[in-house]
């Protein structure tokens, strides 16, 4: 059962309300300059035992700013744990929420958003007032709902921005574990299809059959220990022997294409495990396992396409999966970076599972999340992410728009399972998924990945 969301607005009053607050030493000055107005919408989008999330939207009513600060107390002793979209931070019950590098300015009429976790005990009654740059925000407010929260976060409901689901199956289904999503797109991806097989069992021989020219299939046999990024060429496909592992180093698909990464352990590699970049296009990595690495297990970047992350197993790791490596490269992203993350194990990695910047769509479907005490998903630079019948358990910070400097993206929800934790940020729309793909039903994810996910899982 979900809890209803809470929302209040505030209208401003004049600088003279402030005033008479910074003269009861109420408010503190700060360093930007002060707002003549403001309104605040706040809403509490879900609320579980022990915990909510809430969201907060600000508009300036005044003249433009160029840094601005919100503050609020709570009264029932409420205390913020994580926040998106702006620094926040407590001291006593007063909570002071400061803008990050890309939404600093606010025009006049002009709003941004930014949302938080937080603690609380036997109530959770909404602020009764905010200020904006020492400006009083004030007048009326709307009759939150509220019922006792429910002994397990609830699913995300549907919003009006969801775009259609193009195909489903009944969840009595077995789980795809063929090839779906965007690496099924621009001519599919086929890898090195029926070419002959070569087995290579040390770092000489992967090297040379990575970076040979046409097509080739790949078998790793038993341990390879290697350093840096071996150059993967295009229209190869790489499958582990039982028990394979690439230790040291990692996999790069620069500018090729028509590229399958399948049933390898990855783990303590110097760069990234697997990095695909330049415009790199339909590439598939499936039911692999990473761990313990410097940076990412899967980064995607630099105007890649038509890509599929699947049934993949993650532990023991921090920056998981980055999708779009700078907020200034644009010119060269959009339009391009869309992939598909299903069925993947998040399993107590940090962050960035994934991290995205301007693709649209990306699908984020049928994933489980465990203990992932960074964040799950972060859209972010007018991204456009799906983020669909996931199971989320444990996780402080589900899903939201913005990261650290990186503006917002559009984030839609639905169909999603929580449990001890919150329903995330979301907002805008997102482009149609234009393939065919089978949806289990949220709830039963975690059984199904934990039984599939990782390398020896399947036969190849």
């Amino acid at each position: 059962m979900r809890t209803p969301q809470r929302r209040m607005t505030l209208l401003a009053t004049t600088a003279a309300a402030t005033a008479a607050l910074v003269t009861g030493g109420l408010l503190t000055a700060v360093s930007a300059q002060a707002a003549a107005g403001c309104q605040v919408a706040y809403s509490v989008a879900s609320q579980w035992p022990g915990g909510f999330t809430g969201n907060v939207t600000v508009t300036n009513l005044g003249d433009s700013v160029s840094g601005w600060t919100l503050r609020w107390s709570y009264g029932a002793g409420q205390q913020v744990s994580q926040a998106w979209g702006a620094t926040v931070t407590q001291s006593g019950s007063q909570v002071s929420a400061t803008n990050v590098d890309y939404n600093g300015t606010l025009a006049t009429n002009g709003s941004t958003s930014f949302g938080f976790n937080a603690s609380w005990n036997s109530s959770n009654p909404d602020p009764t007032s905010f200020t904006l740059n020492n400006v009083a925000c004030t007048g009326g407010t709307t009759t939150p709902t509220t019922t006792t929260p429910t002994t397990a976060p609830p699913t995300t409901p549907g919003t009006p921005t969801t775009p259609p689901i193009p195909s489903q199956s009944p969840p009595s289904v077995p789980p795809q574990t063929g090839l779906v999503g965007w690496a099924t797109q621009n001519g599919g991806t086929t890898g090195g299809g029926g070419a002959p097989t070569t087995t290579v069992s040390n770092a000489s021989a992967l090297t040379s059959a990575l970076n040979a020219t046409g097509s080739a299939v790949i078998r790793v046999a038993g341990t390879i220990s290697c350093s840096g990024m071996l150059r993967v060429r295009s229209n190869k496909t790489i499958l582990g022997n039982s028990g394979a592992t690439i230790v040291g180093c990692g996999l790069n698909v620069s500018g090729d294409r028509n590229v399958i990464i399948r049933n390898l352990t990855f783990r303590d590699w110097n760069d990234d495990a697997i990095n695909v970049q330049e415009s790199a296009t339909n590439i598939w990595i499936d039911h692999n396992t990473f761990s313990n690495g410097y940076d990412g297990a899967v980064d995607i970047k630099r105007g890649s396409d038509f890509v599929t992350v699947s049934w993949n197993r993650v532990f023991n790791h921090d920056k998981t999966m980055l999708l779009g490596h700078s907020d200034d490269n644009g010119a060269q992203d959009t339009g391009h970076l869309r992939v598909t993350y299903h069925h993947n194990w998040f399993d107590g990695s940090k962050q960035r599972n994934p991290r995205v910047r301007f693709g649209n769509p990306v699908h984020v479907y049928n994933n489980y999340y465990r203990a992932n005490t960074g964040y799950g998903v972060a859209s972010t630079e007018n991204a456009g992410v799906l983020v669909e019948g996931n199971y989320f358990e444990n996780v402080p910070d589900t899903y939201h728009l913005g990261e650290a400097d990186s503006g917002p993206g559009r984030l839609v929800a639905r169909n999603n399972y929580f449990v001890n934790s919150p329903a995330g940020q979301t907002g805008g729309s997102v482009a149609s998924i234009p393939y065919s793909y089978q949806l289990d039903t949220a709830s039963n994810v975690k059984s199904v990945v934990t039984a599939g996910a990782g390398a020896g899982r399947i036969t190849v």
